[in-house]
């Protein structure tokens, strides 16, 4: 199977169940007759932009991190607001704290951007460490972002 159809069909399979894993993933690809290794998912969920996020009943699932009309810089600074619980630098790093199922979809918009001031990112469950290429530039960035956060509550 050519690697665009297996990736419609876990389009399709997202989509429709709550699929929360790699492996429930797998399962699902296995019912529907296509073999695939846990390798190759992993790039497929990388390439497709697959991320995890809360369902409307607060359960985790995979979803496919979609650009809006909306420019990505505004979509980064109100997910910044509504997700953010709080923000720290650590010399060249910045630690996001987020709601929780929040750390990895905001890591992706943050990627999404190619922010010079980004060196890369790592995420978790509700927290995102952000590496910058010096102090200065983390410290640039942490400014920017704390301006977004919502301190209110």
């Amino acid at each position: 199977m050519k690697k665009s159809e297996r990736q419609a069909v876990i389009e399709q399979l997202i989509s429709e169940y709550p699929i929360a894993t790699q492996e429930e993933l797998m399962a699902k690809l296995k019912a529907e007759g296509i073999a695939a290794t846990q390798a190759t998912i992993s790039r497929d969920i990388r390439e497709m932009q697959i991320v995890k996020t809360p369902d409307e009943h607060g359960q985790t699932r995979y979803a496919i991190f979609k650009t809006t009309n909306k420019n990505e810089q505004d979509r980064l600074f109100e997910k910044l607001h509504d997700v953010v619980t709080s923000i720290d630098r650590v010399e060249f790093m910045n630690i996001i704290h987020t709601l929780p199922s929040n750390g990895n979809l905001l890591a992706a918009i943050i990627d999404d951007l190619n922010l010079p001031e980004v060196s890369g990112t790592l995420a978790g469950h509700d927290t995102i460490f952000v590496v910058s290429p010096n102090t200065t530039v983390a410290k640039q960035l942490y400014e920017s972002f704390a301006s977004h956060i919502s301190n209110e509550d």
